[in-house]
């Protein structure tokens, strides 16, 4: 089978003369079979800059993204069509997509209108009720309501259901539940859990909060700086990263143990100095600085993300970008 969505050497700089690699050269895809694929990271390491690039919001510098084997940015009206229809988005912010003067359901409508789901107005009522309870909301409760009338939660659930009155392929969901409160947070991510066993549909989720990626389970990438760092299965990951960034960036999960004592930040002890002999530009591992196990060389090459190569860690599709392992 082929891939679902291929991101090849994907480059987004930004900036003239001081100039801004949101995107570094990443790749990596996504298969035709549902799955769930997390990009996590620090913020600024370009999770929402892949993001805006693959929905064709934005023309990266270099690189191209392939959606079901066509490149996204060479088609014309009628595809373009098509792959909105295939690909949706979900925001971070369930506030601002709502207009507070139509009522709730609207943005239902216009998805029953435009695809032409329903032949009458009973018809398309039984769909909202069905696609509001496939995403755990009561239409009474929502249906008749203006948007501030609704929680965050609830908000975002709105925007499932139109997901699922379209049935896309794709759902690119970026920083969906960092707005929305924590106990709705779960509900939300078994509805995509849902989506994907039950209806086929799979989802790019970028996040920064890794204990959301280890519940949604599926395959993880790890970011930093707009490199790839790290990926793999998620749990595989999570429980055993191998970069040092990994490491760094799972030991900071804080732990429920009231006895443990969460350290925002690092022992000085782990930290290297900057040494001003090295290599100051990208041709480097650009966690140097940062990192506990630096070595000369993660000054002057940029490792390649590849298989580990000790047999031990041998696993498939678990990749790193790291001297430790090459």
């Amino acid at each position: 089978m082929g891939d679902l969505l291929l991101v090849e050497n994907l480059l987004q700089i930004f900036g003239g003369r001081e100039r801004t690699y949101a995107v570094d050269n990443v790749s990596f895809s996504m298969p035709d079979e549902p799955t769930i694929i997390s990009l996590v990271g620090e913020s600024g390491s370009g999770k929402s800059t892949i993001a805006r690039i693959i929905l064709g919001l934005l023309r990266p510098t270099a690189g191209r993204v392939l959606y079901d084997g066509t490149d996204i940015l060479t088609q014309d009206r009628g595809w373009n069509r098509k792959f909105r229809s295939e690909v949706q988005a979900v925001f971070q912010d369930p506030y601002s997509v709502y207009n507070p003067v139509y009522k709730a359901e609207r943005v239902l409508k216009l998805v029953i209108r435009k695809f032409g789901l329903a032949k009458n107005k009973s018809e398309a009522r039984a769909l909202m009720h069905e696609a509001l309870r496939a995403v755990d909301l009561r239409p009474e409760e929502v249906l008749g309501r203006h948007p501030h009338q609704l929680s965050g939660g609830q908000r975002q659930r709105l925007m499932l259901a139109r997901v699922y009155l379209i049935r896309p392929k794709l759902i690119i969901a970026d920083e969906p539940v960092s707005m929305i409160d924590a106990g709705m947070r779960a509900s939300f991510l078994n509805i995509l859990q849902d989506f994907r066993d039950a209806q086929g549909i799979s989802t790019l989720f970028i996040t920064h909060d890794l204990s959301t990626a280890m519940y949604l389970g599926g395959e993880i990438i790890v970011l930093y700086q707009g490199r790839i760092m790290e990926r793999g299965q998620t749990r595989r990951v999570m429980n055993d990263p191998l970069h040092p960034y990994a490491q760094l960036l799972i030991s900071s999960i804080p732990t429920p143990d009231p006895r443990k004592r969460w350290k925002e930040e690092l022992s000085s002890n782990r930290l290297q100095e900057f040494d001003p002999n090295a290599n100051p530009g990208r041709e480097r591992c650009l966690f140097a600085e940062r990192c506990p196990q630096v070595m000369d060389r993660c000054w002057d090459a940029r490792p390649i993300l590849r298989n580990p190569d000790d047999e031990d860690l041998h696993d498939r599709g678990r990749e790193v970008a790291c001297y430790l392992y090459q």
